[in-house]
């Protein structure tokens, strides 16, 4: 298992030059990739840039790409380019965002999500093997067929002839999905004790395009707090996993509610929404269970995240990113250097 390090939406602390500091410290300490997220403030691709441009040797990741906000054309022409800026160390993340941020902020219908997720990855794979791009799907048609338009093909030659392709996945049928058409799982709210099922759905879902789980990365981010007292490390985390499942999406559609559901936490999850939907959001903080949040992130002393560590490695996880909490830039650096010490004590290091 490897280590990653995912900075989430850039700059929200005010200080660009504290997030790249993280990420170069991630860099001397040997993690393998670092992810970058979006999804109404800073764009991935400008920071992932940034960092690329700044680095040597981590792999720069999206995790992930908006397909509403993006032809899948355009997004071919992105990763191409940012797998040249960075010779090669770039990681395409993709999912379809929720309802509220498609329609709400880029005018797309969040309409079958399936088949626009694989005619999608169907679009990039064809335009970044460097063949003429036709394609005659339900979502997306090119070239037009009335107009003027013609298959092309890309004009930049990319510096691997595959660029590791991940989805972001959540409900049944989208992991599946996930297993068949990409290289690796994005999860997010990631439980050793409640995973079995999903993994199982990515498995058909490799048998289906006749692999199997090797070399499939799972690659889930989680929180990490650093501390001797395991109740306390969780109250930083409480306000972020009260937004998801409080308040990621409307009463009637919101995934990380549903999977929180599905996990055993129902009444908590409701209790949750209904708190943060009222705009209580301390009491929506307050209401997600300590359970939730330990089994979904690396929280207490290096050794008992160590063998968190071990834990989520024997439930299949390759790439381990985390999301180092602290109050300064130094308690998040110094998180960092204990999540490195930790896996080292775990004994799963790759």
């Amino acid at each position: 298992m490897r280590l990653g390090l995912n900075v989430g939406y850039w700059g929200l602390r005010g200080d660009s030059g504290q997030d790249l500091a993280l990420v170069q410290e991630a860099e001397r300490l040997g993690f393998a990739t670092v992810w970058v997220a979006e999804a109404y403030g800073s764009d991935a691709v400008s920071v992932l840039s940034w960092i690329a441009a700044q680095t040597t040797s981590i792999d720069v990741g999206s995790a992930i790409l908006q397909i509403p906000a993006r032809t899948p054309a355009m997004t071919a022409m992105t990763a191409a380019t940012l797998d040249t800026l960075s010779q090669g160390r770039f990681r395409l993340g993709l999912g379809v965002s929720g309802p509220q941020v498609s329609e709400g902020w880029h005018g797309v219908r969040f309409a079958k999500p399936l088949a626009r997720t694989r005619e999608y990855v169907d679009v990039v794979n064809l335009a970044l093997s460097r063949q003429r791009v036709e394609y005659h799907g339900s979502t997306y048609e090119l070239p037009l067929p009335d107009g003027p338009g013609k298959a092309l093909h890309l004009m930049l030659h990319p510096v691997r002839e595959h660029i590791p392709l991940y989805l972001a996945a959540i409900g049944p049928k989208n992991l599946e999905l996930c297993g068949e058409i990409a290289d690796g799982w994005l999860p997010v709210f990631f439980a050793t004790g409640h995973v079995d099922d999903s993994v199982d759905r990515i498995r058909a879902g490799r048998a289906k395009a006749g692999k199997d789980l090797t070399g499939f990365d799972i690659a889930p981010t989680v929180p990490l707090v650093v501390g001797d007292d395991v109740a306390a490390c969780a109250d930083p985390v409480r306000s972020y996993a009260a937004l998801y499942v409080g308040g990621m999406g409307s009463r009637e559609q919101n995934f990380y509610n549903a999977l929180a559901t599905r996990m055993g936490f129902g009444d908590a999850a409701v209790e949750v929404q209904n708190r943060y939907l009222a705009k209580d959001y301390d009491g929506a903080a307050a209401a997600v269970p300590q359970e939730f949040i330990d089994a979904t992130s690396l929280l207490g002393p290096v050794e008992r995240i160590a063998e968190r560590m071990a834990d989520f490695a024997a439930a299949g996880v390759g790439t381990l990113s985390v999301s180092p909490f602290g109050d300064t830039p130094e308690q998040r650096i110094d998180a960092l250097r204990v999540a490195a010490q930790a896996l080292e004590k775990s004994g799963v290091a790759s």
